[in-house]
This record gives structure tokens, C-alpha cells and sequence, in this order.
């Protein structure tokens, strides 16, 4: 194999249950998954000691982030990801790589809140930005792998 040479790639045969599903059953298991983990994530710095406390830009001072919170805000913001998977399996051209830079760059963008919370512990802070990328960690490449097998 020469570094010069390009070599064709064999086309990808789907294999594993999610392969075959359709993308957005794939989105909502994802999520789902994605949530629970994130939770799991945020049950355990609670339980460390973090203050769940956040406040929202404008506000005068932080509120308690409820039990439940973390996995709700995943499933909030997943269905937008979830749409996005399924207008790139339909019209996009490589729709596994457009979508996980578009969604590495939007998580990236998204670190940008938990920085300027006001009225936050820096802990939280660190917290909350963390869990971001926990639950891109776990949506992300599901949905990736699931778009890897669109054919045009």
C-alpha cells in the first residue's frame, strides 16, 4: 500500500442491530443513552461535592439544578440533533462526515455557556462543561455510525 497511491475504500455492509434501523430510532435510542450517562455523570460530582447551582446570563443569582436536569437538557438539545441526522441521511452527499463536524463544532460552541454562567462555582462551571462533552461523546458517534451506512 503506497502513502501516493489512493486506495478505494469497500463499500460499508451494514452489520449490527442499529445499522439497519432507521436514522431516527437510532437519534432516541442515542439519546436516551446519551442522557442517562450525562446524568450518571452529574449524580456523581453532586455527590462529590459540586454545587448544583447555575445561573442563566442576566440572571442575579444561581438556581438549583434539579435532580433529572442533565438528562432532560440532553434530550432537549438531541432532538435538534437528531433532525439534523435525518436532513443529512436524505439530501447530504457524506452525511456521517458532515455531521459529526457539525456537531464536534457545535459542541465546541456550546462550552461557551458554561464559561460566562454567571453566578456559578467554577467547579459547576467545569461541571457543566464536561457534561457537554460527555453527551456528545455518546450521541455523536452512534448517530455517526448509523449515517455511515446511507449509500447515494
Amino acid at each position: 500500500m503506497s502513502v501516493t497511491t489512493p486506495q478505494a475504500q469497500a463499500p460499508r455492509t451494514p452489520s449490527g442491530l442499529l445499522s439497519t434501523r432507521p436514522v431516527w430510532l437510532v437519534g432516541i435510542l442515542a439519546t436516551l443513552a446519551g442522557a442517562v450517562v450525562t446524568e450518571a455523570f452529574a449524580l456523581v460530582a453532586r455527590a462529590a461535592g459540586v454545587p448544583m447551582e447555575a445561573a442563566s446570563p442576566g440572571a442575579t443569582e444561581a438556581a438549583e439544578i434539579p435532580v433529572g436536569g442533565f438528562f432532560g437538557g440532553v434530550v432537549f438539545w438531541s432532538v435538534a440533533g437528531i433532525v439534523l441526522a435525518v436532513v443529512l441521511a436524505r439530501w447530504a452527499r457524506q452525511p456521517a462526515r458532515t455531521f459529526t463536524v457539525t456537531t464536534v463544532a457545535l459542541t465546541a460552541l456550546s462550552l461557551a455557556g458554561p464559561a460566562v454562567a454567571p453566578h456559578t462555582a467554577t467547579s459547576t462551571q467545569i461541571v457543566l462543561a464536561a457534561s457537554h462533552v460527555v453527551a456528545a461523546a455518546v450521541v455523536v458517534p452512534l448517530l455517526a455510525r448509523r449515517l455511515s451506512y446511507v449509500r447515494r
